[in-house]
């Protein structure tokens, strides 16, 4: 970074910081908000929150706003993700390192460059009336005023609209351009805490008083990160400016309208890959001499297969949630197609196909993409394929096995003495301190054992059958199509998935049971269909509700520390 960029990024967050907007060492709770167009209305807003954009929502935000033509290149710092929660919940903690500011501030420009490009700036540069083609002075404030709208998701106080456009005017006189100038201004944007944070405001709740709840431009982007997964629209916007997210119907008709939108698929998508870890996906890696067959092919083709089996399923079919683990419907490409030996030619792409009738292969749980994820890289893992469906399935958190564990009965392998997996935990678990933890996870994992570490159909292992029968809370079943009708029929699955859908939407945990278990009716009374699941979760006036902040005294000074 250079010295000259890197002053102009200083200046960037010194000038939010300036205008009250932050405070040094963000993100920040309960600091009072800058001037809003309303001065009277301003005393009472205060910041609540900052959550993190995650890479997906930095690129779909910068493609909604400027097109998808422009490329976004760099490496982005992962949001760590807590214990049993959410990514969406770690990134309200998630801050960014000086190295990753570097990544974002060289992204910027490029981004800004690209924009400003002689083939692209007049889509973007706003003059005023009768100023010709000319890029001059007065385009600088009309143009970033209407850039930030969209990039900050909210209108710019006057402090902030002529910080920026005096940065711009200031570049533009040593010998740069008026495009060069709007460049600076647009990187210094691109930077700035309300472009990489959704900033999220509450004001005082008329409705129940002592209580805050979100204002206006904070609730259009929880819908539009929510349902979508990028940022909020002009209309979304304008909505907002209109104070129409305020009113309970014409809030619900907007969320109507957003999940019968087909970029509710992006939102859907977006929620499974949280709730599912499917960051791990980019660790995956297999022992190519155990398995010489599993390729960078495949390994990409994984997610995607789940993704739009889920997608077809409760989307496109808005089918039941529950049939999730029963279906024998999925997609196949031709990597896939060798894994689970079924023809695709190279031409046809991703292509629909139904596993037999009576398949083991049915749900989610019977794809490849599920078993390989959860196996170790040169052999299965029944104890980690039944943690993940009571953890990430069933939101029951299965506790982290002791430092002094000895596995060398379940590692040996090729111990001809103990030829299947299930022989081998038997042995593993006479160990009192291992066999609490196992008995929850393990009947369930060991259902999954007709299928390798990469997900392959196997009926032996070192040449013993497999025993596929297993147990959940007392049901009794055999293989995957025995464990996915269990899932299907437990409320557990959809209370997690519902209980979820509420944490995903406010960036935290939900510990109020009585509230999931509301939830949770209102999404049976539904078929179980997951756009009413999310129209009910971004309409219910509790996910708007936030308490209050002490913003003096002990408390808030300890709050800011």
């Amino acid at each position: 970074m250079t010295r000259r960029v890197l002053h102009a990024l200083v200046l960037a967050v010194a000038g939010m910081a300036a205008a009250g907007s932050i405070r040094a060492g963000f993100p920040v709770d309960a600091a009072p908000v800058a001037r809003t167009a309303d001065p009277a209305a301003a005393s009472d807003l205060r910041i609540i929150g900052m959550r993190r954009l995650t890479e997906a929502q930095y690129r779909n935000s910068i493609a909604d706003i400027f097109g998808t033509d422009i490329r976004v290149s760099g490496r982005f710092e992962p949001i760590v993700r807590p214990a049993h929660e959410l990514i969406a919940s770690g990134a309200r903690a998630a801050s960014i390192s000086p190295a990753g500011i570097e990544q974002f501030d060289a992204m910027a420009r490029q981004i800004a460059a690209q924009v400003f490009d002689p083939a692209r700036r007049a889509q973007f540069v706003t003059c005023p009336a009768g100023a010709g083609e000319a890029v001059t002075a007065g385009c600088i404030r009309p143009t970033l005023d209407r850039l930030g709208r969209l990039l900050f998701r909210r209108p710019l106080t006057p402090d902030e609209s002529a910080f920026y456009a005096g940065l711009a005017e200031r570049t533009a006189p040593a010998g740069a351009s008026f495009e060069k100038g709007l460049e600076l201004a647009l990187a210094a944007m691109l930077v700035s805490p309300h472009f990489l944070y959704v900033v999220e405001r509450a004001e005082p709740d008329p409705a129940a008083l002592g209580r805050l709840s979100l204002d206006d431009y904070s609730r259009a982007a929880r819908l539009s990160y929510t349902l979508w997964n990028t940022t909020p629209n002009a209309a979304l916007l304008d909505a907002a400016a209109g104070g129409r997210l305020r009113d309970p119907v014409q809030l619900r008709s907007t969320a109507e309208r957003m999940v019968a939108s087909p970029r509710f698929e992006n939102g859907v998508r977006a929620f499974f890959a949280d709730m599912l870890l499917f960051e791990r996906f980019d660790e995956l890696a297999k022992d190519p001499v155990v398995y010489p067959y599993f390729n960078q092919a495949i390994a990409q083709a994984l997610p995607e297969q789940m993704l739009r089996t889920i997608t077809d399923h409760l989307v496109t079919r808005d089918g039941d949630y529950r049939d999730l683990f029963t279906t024998r419907r999925t997609w196949m490409n031709r990597p896939l197609g060798a894994l689970y030996q079924v023809p695709v030619s190279r031409s046809q792409g991703w292509v629909p196909y139904e596993f037999p009738e009576g398949s083991d292969r049915a749900g989610l749980l019977g794809q490849a993409g599920f078993l390989a994820m959860y196996s170790h890289s040169g052999r299965s893992s029944p104890t980690l394929r039944g943690r993940a469906v009571r953890e990430l399935l069933m939101c029951q958190p299965v506790p982290n096995p002791p430092g002094n564990v000895n596995f060398t009965a379940v590692q040996d392998t090729t111990n001809r003495a103990m030829p299947t997996a299930r022989i081998r935990l038997t042995a593993h678990n006479t160990d009192p301190v291992c066999s609490g933890c196992h008995a929850i996870t393990d009947p369930i994992g060991l259902t999954l054992e007709r299928f390798d570490g990469i997900g392959s159909r196997r009926a032996v292992e070192n040449g013993a059958p497999i025993d596929a029968t297993g147990s959940m809370d007392g049901t009794v079943f055999e293989g995957a199509a025995g464990l996915g009708r269990a899932l299907a029929a437990s409320r557990d699955t959809t209370t997690c998935v519902a209980s979820r859908a509420l944490e995903y939407a406010t960036g935290k945990p939900v510990e109020d049971a009585t509230r999931i278990d509301g939830l949770t009716d209102r999404f049976s009374a539904q078929n179980f269909r997951i756009r009413q699941l999310f129209l009910d979760v971004v309409t219910m006036p509790e996910a708007y509700a936030v308490q209050p902040v002490p913003l003096s005294g002990p408390a808030a000074r300890t709050r800011r520390r």
